[in-house]
């Protein structure tokens, strides 16, 4: 039988695409290419896809159906930078997971930002 072998692509729609890439390339340091989007390679060795029930508040302000999980090299740094530049972090935690952050892009979305335990 034929699978899935692995996420090829995260696609959701926004009011600007464009201001909203060069937010993510200013404040999260994407590297977005011209024609709009960003290719990873791997770095964790995973990517978790995990559906939450309908009535769950894990994506909260956030009103959107998804939130988007982003591996970083340096939590503390990343919370750094982003409060210099008046963003805002919602929370921060450390479990048996690892470090994580959250925050909200300009569209409303739900940014969770990991840090692996090393």
């Amino acid at each position: 039988m034929a699978k899935v072998t692995g996420v090829g692509g995260i696609f959701f729609k926004c009011a600007d695409p464009k201001a909203l890439a060069d937010w993510y390339r200013e404040n999260l340091g994407l590297n977005v290419e011209d024609w709009g989007g960003v290719q990873f390679q791997p770095s964790t060795g995973v990517l978790v896809w995990s559906p939450f029930r309908q009535d769950t508040d894990n994506f909260a302000p956030s009103t959107r159906e998804f939130m988007l999980n982003f591996a970083v090299d340096d939590l503390d740094g990343m919370i750094a930078q982003l409060e210099a530049k008046g963003i805002a972090v919602l929370k921060r935690e450390d479990s048996d997971y690892g470090r994580f952050a959250w925050l909200l892009d300009p569209a409303g979305i739900k940014i969770e930002l990991w840090e692996a335990k090393g």
